[in-house]
């Protein structure tokens, strides 16, 4: 776990997204291509592999934040909306994508829902944080590598 919190998460998060696509661990839902990621935003991903790279996101996030659940992914991937010449306003992700993304995790065994105290929602299972911990170790090594 420690790993995965000291290496760059962009570049964990890419080579994630990368394993998941390879693996077949989550794939686009048929309406993916055609939605926004949210109410804020104005037009839609301009990566086409973005689906990989929010579940990638999404299980970084799960790792991170500990039982977590829809709602909390929403508010974290949400953003301002930028409204003319109004102020801005916050608006949550949408949850739709959020939501399948963490069933498909939660499917091929990479996460599973757990209660720790009050707290309610989405956990690792040892599989998902070896994966993980595995993609970490190897960028963290990549990248004392580049420094010698």
């Amino acid at each position: 776990m420690t790993h995965i919190l000291t290496v760059n998460p962009n570049q964990l998060n890419k080579k994630v997204a990368e394993e998941l696509k390879n693996q077949k661990l989550v794939q686009p839902t048929a309406w993916a291509k055609f939605v926004k990621t949210g109410h804020s935003k104005d037009r839609l991903p301009d990566d086409s592999e973005w689906w990989y790279s929010r579940a990638a996101a999404l299980l970084r996030s799960v790792a991170k934040l500990g039982p977590v659940g829809t709602e909390k992914l929403r508010t974290k991937y949400g953003s301002k909306k930028n409204r003319g010449h109004k102020p801005e306003h916050f608006y949550k992700a949408s949850g739709s994508h959020i939501r399948k993304i963490l069933q498909q995790l939660e499917k091929s065994g990479l996460i599973k829902q757990a209660e720790k105290g009050v707290h309610k929602g989405r956990v690792l299972t040892p599989k998902g944080t070896s994966l993980l911990d595995k993609i970490a170790v190897q960028l963290s090594k990549q990248e004392r590598k580049d420094l010698e």
